[in-house]
């Protein structure tokens, strides 16, 4: 067998094998021993049909058959033998064959780039603060507050004003027809809110109980369902039910109400820990989101596509995913509309993954017994399971690598962030609704 190497690309490979004759003849013999042996052939016995007859019926069939062969036998060898790893699923052209000749055919295959060197030391980059204001905690009370607010009709009765909740009746036309399924009764919805049709959401106000009103709005380019999409629409609304939210006050009552705390200074305290946490963590994502911009602007890098297009599938996976949680739906055109970006960001990532790695391998960075440890501690308090059924989770070969693979990058990270410029910058934005949900849930 003969094989030629050949580079079309930083990350694409090619090899060219020749197969010699005398190997071609002993595939043909093997196929046409197991065809002899399987087929059946009117006016023969089992196993008894002549060769000439098989070659006449089946002689593509066994062609077909020779050259899958020798491709699925001799390709392995050939990229074992020249030390080529490819990424992806080796794309095999077939020459001409013919069965007392020689057999050639080309694979081509994306392999890594090779990297010899990275640009890594000296970043300039910018960590949010990560302590927690008293004004931050505030806001996280406030929420909560919000979160165990009473409805009560207001006394005496007036008109509906923002931060009330307003139960209504409507109907819903467009273009003058009615649209199935677009009213709805004993709808509750919060003037002011922002999270209704701005047209509505300014009509609310002001209004008393029994009020009837026409109001006509535009649905967003990007609302869910098609047939409003863009269009105006003609509200008729009729008001049922007016309450105000009554907040709880902030004391120790309070605290011991929202979860397993004594005194409003407990859950102030338990509040600070936890908005702290999730500062500290969004600054180290922040952190490694700039690292991978910097690596990309200095390391200039071919990627193989096919990593290019797993990553980018994941990551509108994970978008998909989130928007369901929120209660979103992303409609075909949006979807398309943000895929351009994220193939971007994907391609970015896959390049800096790159790059890491050749740090890991030049620097030997290893990943130890007690990282291995620390990072299901870590998952562990993140998911609330216990580490031995973590570890037994993580046992599986695919979840293990993912496992080993987050740690080494986390590793890489700090050692480039150890050699990086960095310097405190400005303030991430508030994360209120994470930190509060967090102390009601953890301790509810």
């Amino acid at each position: 067998m003969q094989v030629q190497v050949a580079r079309i690309s930083p990350v694409v490979m090619e090899l060219a094998v020749e197969v010699p004759a005398d190997a071609v003849r002993v595939e043909v013999e093997k196929a046409y021993s197991t065809l002899q042996r399987k087929a059946r052939v009117r006016g023969f016995r089992p196993g008894k049909a002549p060769r000439q007859v098989l070659a006449h019926l089946y002689g593509p069939q066994v062609a077909s058959d020779v050259v899958n062969a020798i491709v699925n036998g001799t390709l392995p060898k050939a990229l074992s033998e020249n030390n080529v790893q490819p990424i992806n699923q080796p794309k095999v052209e077939a020459g001409k064959f013919d069965q007392a000749s020689t057999f050639s055919y080309k694979a081509r295959f994306e392999v890594q780039p090779e990297i010899t060197d990275v640009s890594y030391e000296g970043l300039d980059l910018v960590r949010p603060p990560e302590a927690a204001t008293e004004a931050s905690v505030d806001e996280q009370l406030e929420l909560l507050r919000r979160q165990h607010a009473s409805l009560k009709a207001p006394e005496p009765a007036r008109a509906a004003q923002k931060g009330d909740v307003v139960t209504i009746d409507f109907t819903l036309s467009v273009a003058g027809k009615d649209v199935k399924e677009g009213g709805g009764d004993g709808l509750p919805l919060e003037v002011g809110s922002g999270q209704i049709l701005p047209e509505l959401d300014a009509a609310l106000a002001g209004k008393n109980g029994e009020d009837k009103f026409i109001v006509e709005a535009r649905f967003p380019d990007g609302h869910p369902t098609k047939e409003l999409a863009g269009k105006v629409g003609t509200l008729h609304v009729v008001i049922k039910d007016i309450k105000e939210r009554i907040l709880p006050s902030l004391d120790d009552e309070f605290a011991k109400d929202v979860g397993a705390f004594q005194t409003l200074v407990e859950l102030r305290a338990d509040i600070h820990t936890k908005l702290e946490k999730v500062l500290k963590d969004r600054a180290e994502s922040a952190l490694a989101e700039q690292i991978v911009e910097k690596l990309n602007e200095k390391n200039p890098l071919d990627v193989p596509p096919s990593l290019v297009e797993q990553q980018c599938r994941m990551m509108e996976r994970e978008l998909l995913q989130n928007a369901r949680r929120a209660g979103q739906r992303i409609s075909a055109d949006d979807f398309a509309k943000v895929h351009g970006q994220v193939h971007a960001d994907a391609e970015k990532k896959v390049r800096a993954g790159l790059l890491m790695g050749a740090i890991a391998k030049k620097l030997e960075v290893k990943v130890t017994d007690e990282d291995i440890q620390k990072g299901l501690e870590e998952l562990s308090a993140e998911t609330g399971k216990n580490v031995a059924k973590l570890r037994a989770e993580y046992n599986e070969p695919q979840r293990r690598q993912i496992l080993l693979g987050m740690i080494l990058e986390d590793k890489v990270l700090d050692v480039i962030e150890g050699k990086a410029n960095i310097r405190t910058g400005e303030a991430l934005p508030a994360a209120t609704e994470t930190a509060a949900a967090s102390s009601e849930t953890k301790t509810g």
